[in-house]
C-alpha cells in the first residue's frame, strides 16, 4: 500500500466510513496527498476553489478577518476533520483561512475528480458525500449551540450568566 492509499485508510477510519481496500485504491487515484508546513495557508478567506480538504495529521487553524491586522480563530482543525466542503459543494467563496500551526498533511479532492467517479462506483460518490454531508451538520450542530449560549449570555437568560 503506497502513502497516499495509507493516508486514505486512516482517514477512512477517522472519518468512520467503511471504505474498502479496493474503494481504497479508487481513491487513491483522485486524491491528492498535500504536505504543509508550519505557517502555510491551506486558502484563504473570500477565495474559492472546487476543492475538499481532509485532514490526516496535523493542526490547522480557521481563522476569520476581523479588521486590520486582526484575526479571530474560530477553529483547530484536528485529524479527521473535513474543510471546505460547501465551496466543494457550491462554488462559494470560503469563510475563513485555513493555516497550519504545524506540520500537517492534509487530503485534496477536487470536485470534478469525485463526479467523474459517479458512473463506475456510485456506492463509493455516495459514501464520500455522506461523510461530507455528516461534516457540515456537525457544523452546524455546533455553531447552533454557540448561537444559543451567546444569545443567552446576552439575554441573560437562564440562571447561567
Amino acid at each position: 500500500m503506497n502513502d497516499v492509499q495509507q493516508k486514505i485508510t486512516t482517514c477512512a477510519t477517522l472519518l468512520s466510513e467503511n471504505i474498502n481496500e479496493k474503494e481504497c485504491k479508487v481513491l487513491a487515484a483522485v486524491f491528492q496527498l498535500q504536505k504543509l508546513a508550519a505557517g502555510d495557508i491551506l486558502l484563504r478567506e473570500g477565495e474559492q476553489d472546487d476543492a475538499l480538504y481532509i485532514v490526516i495529521d496535523g493542526d490547522i487553524m480557521a481563522t476569520r478577518d476581523a479588521g486590520g491586522d486582526q484575526h479571530v480563530t474560530l477553529h483547530h482543525l484536528k485529524p479527521g476533520d473535513i474543510a471546505g466542503a460547501m465551496g466543494f459543494i457550491d462554488g462559494n467563496s470560503h469563510s475563513a483561512t485555513l493555516c497550519a500551526s504545524r506540520d500537517s498533511h492534509v487530503l485534496t479532492l477536487h470536485r470534478d475528480a469525485l463526479e467523474g467517479m459517479v458512473d463506475e462506483h456510485p456506492q463509493l460518490v455516495y459514501k464520500m458525500m455522506k461523510m461530507i454531508v455528516r461534516s457540515v451538520h456537525q457544523t452546524l450542530l455546533k455553531m447552533n449551540r454557540q448561537f444559543v449560549e451567546m444569545n443567552n449570555y446576552i439575554m441573560k437568560e437562564h440562571g447561567r450568566y
